[in-house]
């Protein structure tokens, strides 16, 4: 099952970012390549590269990458099938929140990662 389809783009840090980043790698399905992030190639609907990509990076929280700011976050991930991802994150372990909201916007769902970070998985609606 293919998991995590894509991303607007984050950077954060981690109090342990090996581990964070072998936890999404493991759970979400991310490619998390040896400079501790992944790119994702654009793409259109129909799933196309349009020429452009997204970069998704986990650094250390005591690189000072981000000072002075102490500002929290939360990922919005792009997902083609909201309700088996969020089945295979409960089979595997994974904190997933019980609420899900499913509107004219898409389907939504939420799972904690170990550090207390909330993610936010968007199945968009069909044809988008």
């Amino acid at each position: 099952m293919k998991r995590v389809t894509g991303i607007g783009g984050i950077f954060f840090n981690a109090k342990d970012p090996v581990a964070l980043r072998a936890w999404y790698q493991q759970h979400l399905g991310i490619d998390v390549q040896p400079w501790g992030g992944a790119a994702f190639t654009w793409t259109d609907a129909s799933g196309t590269p349009t020429g452009g990509t997204t970069i998704w990076s986990i650094g250390s929280s005591d690189g000072g990458h981000f000072a002075p700011s102490q500002s929290t976050f939360m990922v919005n991930y792009r997902v083609d099938d909201l309700a088996a991802l969020l089945q295979a994150l409960r089979d595997e372990g994974c904190d997933v929140l019980e609420k899900t909201d499913d509107s004219e916007y898409g389907k939504f769902g939420w799972v904690m990662d170990p550090e207390g970070n909330k993610i936010e998985l968007w199945q968009p609606p069909a044809g988008q």
